[in-house]
């Protein structure tokens, strides 16, 4: 079963352009080609990744943080109580009344003492405002990182000022070095926040499981693909805007409102300049209308990313309508 379905999956029509067979992809005549099993790479260097940000956290992020007068607050634990405990994580963290009064028979203490446990417990669940720094801190500071070295990797490419260049000599497109590691940086980097998933700042995990889940397999599938010289813009267009919202929230956690607030109105800025127009209007028509010029078949991986990058500028328009409503009342409410 498992051998069918993997001759399913890498089926020359669903991936590669008519009569291109996944033989014309061997290194020769000084091509090189991206290939499948380099994929497997980008899970030790999420691990690589994983020990940067520790480092970084704890001896550049914790720093910074005294130095703006974030404190590291310690919250009282709750006395052990195995009940208690059992209740929390297999029932519910915020018991009824008539709950509270059986757990206080049932530990033989005080319905006092029961709510000051619940309410105690409930507060090391929520994480500190030091340890969201320094999440913000590392996301800042891989996604300035990004930016800046996806600008030197593409400033002199010509894809970067015509998109026409994308698909010239497709899909005999060699692989440059840069590529490689720009897309090993990143497929890692959203491997490694599905690691600490359970350890980071709380938010909705189903959300953000499939966000990172989407993002490694939309990278993974154009790195099959040789879909890298567009690959590369989406990531740089995307990641321009990133570093802003995280600085924000640095220095939203260390209350200073107006350094805030004017780093907000900047993500606002490049948010709609490389999501809002950009994208659109510059790679998705690249995606969607300049292969026909270069194909009169097209292949299932057309429709199968455009249908991944249409989704992903929805998200982009739900996130706008929301930065649109936070930015009305910080304009007109204060």
């Amino acid at each position: 079963i498992l051998k069918t379905l993997n001759s399913w999956f890498w089926w020359e029509n669903i991936w590669m352009p008519i009569n291109v067979t996944w033989a014309h992809f061997v290194d020769r005549d000084g091509l090189v080609f991206p290939k499948p099993h380099q994929l497997y790479a980008t899970i030790p260097y999420a691990f690589v990744l994983l020990i940067i940000r520790f480092f970084s956290e704890r001896y550049v992020a914790l720093p910074l943080a005294k130095a703006l007068g974030i404190k590291n607050v310690r919250r009282v634990k709750p006395q052990p109580n195995p009940v208690l405990e059992s209740y929390f994580r297999e029932c519910s963290k915020h018991p009824s009344q008539s709950d509270i009064q059986g757990l206080a028979k049932k530990c033989n203490c005080t319905v006092h003492l029961v709510e000051k446990w619940f309410r105690r417990r409930r507060n090391l669940e929520i994480p500190t405002v030091l340890r969201k720094f320094q999440e913000a801190f590392w996301r800042f500071s891989f996604y300035l990182t990004s930016s800046i070295v996806g600008f030197i990797f593409l400033y002199d490419k010509p894809w970067l000022y015509d998109i026409w260049q994308t698909w010239v000599g497709y899909p005999f497109q060699t692989l440059l070095p840069s590529q490689y590691w720009y897309y090993m940086a990143e497929i890692s980097f959203y491997w490694s926040l599905l690691f600490t998933l359970g350890i980071d700042n709380r938010r909705k995990a189903s959300a953000h499981v499939v966000h990172h889940v989407a993002a490694i397999l939309l990278m993974s599938a154009s790195w099959c693909g040789n879909y890298v010289r567009l690959g590369t813009l989406v990531l740089f267009v995307h990641d321009t805007a990133d570093f802003w919202l995280e600085a924000a929230k640095m220095f939203n956690y260390a209350r200073w409102e107006k350094t805030c607030n004017m780093l907000f109105i900047l993500f606002s800025i490049a948010f709609f300049i490389t999501r809002i127009i950009l994208f659109p209007f510059w790679i998705l028509r690249a995606t969607l209308y300049q292969p026909t010029y270069y194909s009169t078949t097209p292949v299932i991986a057309y429709f199968l990313f455009n249908g991944m990058l249409l989704m992903l500028q929805g998200l982009h328009l739900y996130w706008g309508y929301l930065i649109v409503k936070i930015l009305k009342r910080f304009i007109f409410l204060k």
